[in-house]
């Protein structure tokens, strides 16, 4: 985690705000007013990022991967383990760019590494710091999805980080309650906040699982955020995607969807399954839950 100091930013608001500054408004040299000139920057990158990795603002694979690199970065820091003396993790520190070498060799971040390399060129040419870009491009790119949230954005963190330790990120193939256990040791989550993390899944897709369909969605409208992941995932399935039923993978009822066997069963645990069902009754709470998880967890 990190001390919300410095300065906040709403993703694509025409001004930035801060939080009380005695500094006075500061004009930018692209012409938005802001109340801390340190936000200044957030505005060249929003246009760089736009442009140049988000494809004019599509809701594409990059913009679905950097909401994903979010959650990987920030779940990766465990009290519990730096209360025995070991490092558990910075969290959202920005540490899996920086020890990408690292961290990409972790098996719950396969795929990651084409992100993350994708991205570094653009913290290091404004000179921010890898905690705050991966935060900041996460939250543009869901904001570029049809009725995507907008991700409150904090900037301040530092550059200085140490790898985080394996084991940290929860896996599909890992049970309901080992997933419940790591969110509450990373953030003191509790089960209906496990559902609102798993609200990201609705523009996400799978890579590393089984390679012979990369980039298979997990639910039909892979460019949309709506209650489609938490309906889909309650149907029967009948269909194997790929070239077989892979650990961490369960039958999908859709031909092309791709079914985590985590989402099958926090789908039906009974610790988790009145919220999944809500979520499909209440679609247009989906951005307000996800947002505010994600700002919990920055």
């Amino acid at each position: 985690m990190f001390s919300k100091s410095l300065f906040t930013l709403a993703v694509l608001a025409t001004a930035a705000t801060a939080l009380p500054s005695a500094n006075r408004r500061a004009t930018c040299s692209g012409g938005q007013t802001t109340a801390n000139e340190a936000c200044c920057v957030w505005f060249d990158v929003l246009d760089d990022l736009q442009t140049n990795l988000f494809h004019n603002g599509d809701c594409g694979e990059e913009a679905h991967e950097s909401l994903r690199l979010i959650f990987h970065d920030a779940i990766a820091i465990s009290p519990a383990l730096t209360a025995t003396g070991v490092f558990g993790g910075g969290g959202s520190d920005g540490s899996i760019m920086a020890h990408a070498d690292v961290e990409t060799t972790y098996q719950a971040n396969a795929g990651l590494d084409e992100i993350i390399e994708a991205q570094r060129p653009f913290a290091l040419k404004h000179n921010v710091s890898f905690g705050d870009f991966i935060q900041f491009a996460g939250a543009v790119g869901a904001s570029n999805c049809n009725g995507g949230p907008q991700i409150p954005f904090f900037a301040g963190r530092s550059n200085d980080s140490q790898a985080a330790p394996d084991g940290l990120v929860p896996q599909p193939i890992d049970s309901v309650t080992s997933i419940l256990d790591r969110i509450s040791d990373a953030g003191g989550f509790v089960s209906v906040e496990l559902v609102w993390l798993l609200i990201s899944h609705t523009v996400a897709s799978q890579h590393a699982i089984d390679p012979t369909i990369a980039g298979a969605p997990f639910d039909s409208t892979p460019n949309n955020f709506d209650a489609q992941i938490f309906v889909e995932t309650l149907l029967n399935g009948t269909v194997t995607p790929g070239d077989g039923i892979h650990p961490g993978e369960a039958l999908s009822p859709i031909p092309g969807e791709f079914r985590l066997e985590s989402d099958f069963l926090i789908a039906r645990d009974s610790r988790t399954s009145c919220e999944w069902q809500r979520l499909i009754s209440t679609p247009l709470q989906l951005v307000f839950d996800l947002a505010e998880t994600h700002y919990f967890y920055s």
